[in-house]
Order: structure tokens, then sequence, then C-alpha cells
């Protein structure tokens, strides 16, 4: 069993340390193109095998791709950030660059592989990669949900001074300010939360959700990676183990929620497989509604990149 996590900075590290912490494969393959980094980080996370106590090898390679061979699983977080003065479609531009190259070395030596995309924009460089590698969509898929529902029911845990672990919720749509927000589906030990929380104040932590990792960024100067790293690793937990655990990720829609050919996020059953099966809520009118703003917005950021590829073509 072997995870390749392509990029070893904060994101990538952290996830492949959950990754070997949790014992989730026999082995994790760390990757990078800064000469030494993804070695470094992986000797590291090895050394702490007898004091925490797991099994997992890490191994870090410079840009060697044939060390990652036969994956099951690879976990994409490479790209930059954006930086003052760069435009949106700067940022684009240079994450689509980088993603279709990182896509285009998976497939050739792991062309079975499952690929979960952590990489910024989500949405757009999920459509990139599925573009890239050709694969269906239950193997192409990105982690952006289960870190938007994390940061919303830590928020949740805090305001009703309760347990993380009996939150259960969902959010959909884009990742970020356009997320759709799903009070309805969101409980406290089986208890609908709006029982338990009044609206001003649960729409005051939908909002601190939807800008999070801006408000990460405004406290660190950088985006986040522990909450980020974690979750891409559950997911790959949920598909190694075939957990068949419900999770909101950013899928391809072809026809589901009325939508089809955008990358959204929705809930799915993630197995084995990928993607097992994507799960249609009785969405009210108004969820639909942001629903569809959410669509327009990725939708725009997809023509974007249509635009620039047409343009180098």
């Amino acid at each position: 069993m072997k995870v390749t996590v392509v990029g070893a900075g904060n994101v990538g590290a952290t996830c492949a340390d959950v990754l070997a912490t949790r014992e989730i494969a026999n082995e994790v393959v760390l990757v990078d193109i800064k000469e030494g980094f993804a070695e470094g980080k992986a000797l590291d996370i090895w050394q702490k095998s007898p004091i925490i106590g797991y099994d997992s090898r890490t191994v870090g390679v410079t840009g060697d791709y044939s060390r990652t061979a036969d994956s099951e699983v690879v976990v994409i977080t490479s790209g930059l950030p954006r930086k003052p003065g760069m435009s949106r479609d700067d940022l684009i531009s240079t994450n689509a660059g980088i993603v279709k190259s990182v896509t285009e070395q998976v497939v050739k030596y792991s062309p079975n592989a499952i690929i979960i995309v952590v990489s910024n924009p989500l949405d757009v460089m999920t459509y990139q990669a599925h573009l890239t590698s050709g694969l269906p969509r239950n193997k192409v898929f990105g982690m952006a949900g289960i870190l938007d529902t994390a940061r919303y029911r830590a928020f949740l845990a805090e305001a009703l001074n309760v347990s993380p672990k009996d939150i259960q919720a969902v959010l959909m749509g884009g990742h970020g300010d356009t997320m759709v927000p799903l009070p309805r589906y969101t409980t406290v030990g089986g208890i609908p939360v709006t029982e338990l929380i009044g609206k001003e104040q649960l729409d005051a932590i939908v909002q601190r959700t939807a800008v999070g990792g801006g408000e990460l960024v405004k406290l660190m100067g950088t985006s986040a990676w522990y909450a980020p790293g974690a979750a891409a690793a559950q997911m790959v937990e949920a598909i190694v183990r075939d957990q068949r655990r419900v999770f909101p990720v950013c899928i391809k829609l072809e026809g589901e929620y009325g939508i089809d050919g955008v990358y959204l996020g929705a809930p799915v059953i993630l197995g084995k497989n990928g993607i097992e099966k994507v799960i249609e809520l009785q969405l009210n009118d108004e969820e639909k509604q942001l629903l569809e703003t959410s669509r327009g917005h990725v939708k725009e950021v997809m023509d974007a990149l249509d635009k620039m590829t047409e343009a180098t073509a």
C-alpha cells in the first residue's frame, strides 16, 4: 500500500505526517521540486515513529516520480500562494501549469491511482487535473468541503461549549466565499442545531466559516496547513480502508442538482473506488439559489482557464 503526496510544503507535509502517524499506508512518498526538501521532511517524520509508535515509512524524493510508481492514492498540494499584486488570472495560470505537469507525471507512473486535489483555486485546479488525467470523475476530485465543515463544526463546538465530535454538518458549493451552508442538515448529537443556537449567531458562524482561510492569513501571514493537511489525509483513509464515509468533496457534477459540467462541493460516499456515489439532497428554494450563485462563480473561473488554455494552444 503506497500513498504519494506531491508538494512538501506545510499542507503536504502535514498530510504525510497524519498518514504516517495513523498508519494509513505502508509507505508514504513525499515529492517536491526543491532539492532535499521532501527528503528532509520525510526523514523528520520517520524519526518521530519510535516516539509516537507507528510503522509507516515516509520517503522523500526531489522530482523523481518513478519512486511514486503504483501509488493507490495521490494527493496534489503543489502550487503557489497568491502574492501581493498577483491577479486571480495570474494565480490560475501559474498553478494550472503546475497541476497539469504534476498530473501528467502521476498518471504516467500510477495510471490506476485515485487523485485528490488540494491546490488552489481548488475547484478549477480539480478541473485541470481531471482534464489532464483523462480519468473518470470518481477518481479525480478535490478536498475543500471537509475543511470547510471542520471549521464550521469547530466554531459551533466553541459557541455551544460541546465536543466537536458530536457535531455533523454538510456544506456545498465552491470553496470559500460562495460556499453554501446547510443549517438544516447540521446536528449536535442528533439534535438540529437550530434548536440550540439563535439564527443571528448561527449566521455569524456561517460567515466566519466562509472567510475562514482569510482569517488565518491575517493572523499568520500565510495560509492554513494543519486542518487542510489532516482533511486530505482523512479522505485518503476513507479510500484506503474502504470506509464508505459520507463527505462533501469537490466533484464534476453531471446532472446532479440540475448542474452539468461544473466542479462543486457535494456530499458523496467515499470508498475504495474513490467516489462511490453522489448524494442528492432535497434543497429548498433558498439553498438552490445559493448553489446556483456558487455554480456561476466557479464556472466563471473555469471559463477563464479555458481561455488561457486556448491562447497557449
